[in-house]
């Protein structure tokens, strides 16, 4: 699973079920570790943001092909956050619905119990300042996905943002929970 993907993809997929999304704009801020680079190995990004990820902007826009979006490196460890805007095809939701669909989202892993899999898989966030990097990355265990800042947009529907821990919701621990989903459905028998 890309990493860059697993900090929005996952709020989006429950609310396309009952209100089909037409189009989606979404920006990437992204920890430098998604460039498998420490502050050690890439002391220029200290105190730095750099507004070009060679191949990610493509990557981004083949992978979900309703998706257009930027993406930036940002001086962080860990986690991608991501600045969604969202327009739906014909059925707007309310703000209630969208916070109500994500709070009771259940997916496989969790109807299954995996070990790697959140409990909660996703969370929103009230506070106009949340999710933040320190705080919510490590999330169940770094598994989960927080979602916060949901309001109404002037050229969208909506606008929110996405976090998720970019190693750990993403490449690794997604392959690990993916292969715990596959022994769980059979696939190794």
């Amino acid at each position: 699973s890309n990493c860059s993907l697993q900090s929005y993809v996952p709020a989006l997929f429950p609310l396309q079920e009952k209100y089909p999304i037409k189009k989606v704009l979404v920006c990437t801020y992204q920890a430098i570790s998604g460039a498998g680079k420490t502050f050690e190995t890439w002391p220029e990004m200290i105190d730095n943001v750099i507004p070009y990820i060679g191949g990610e902007e493509e990557k981004s826009e083949k992978e979900p092909l309703k998706l257009m979006g930027q993406c930036i490196r940002v001086p962080v460890s860990n986690g991608h956050l991501g600045a969604v805007f969202v327009e739906f095809e014909d059925k707007k939701p309310t703000k209630e619905e969208m916070i109500n669909i994500w709070e009771n989202f259940s997916g496989r892993a969790q109807e299954l119990n995996l070990p790697s899999a959140p409990k909660q898989f996703l969370h929103y966030f009230t506070e106009p300042d949340r999710p933040q990097i320190h705080s919510e990355r490590m999330l169940e265990h770094g598994m989960a996905v927080s979602i916060g800042r949901l309001r109404e947009d002037t050229q969208y529907d909506y606008k929110f943002v996405c976090l998720s821990h970019n190693t750990l919701r993403g490449a690794a621990g997604g392959a690990v929970l993916l292969g715990e989903l596959l022994a769980a459905e059979g696939y190794f028998d």
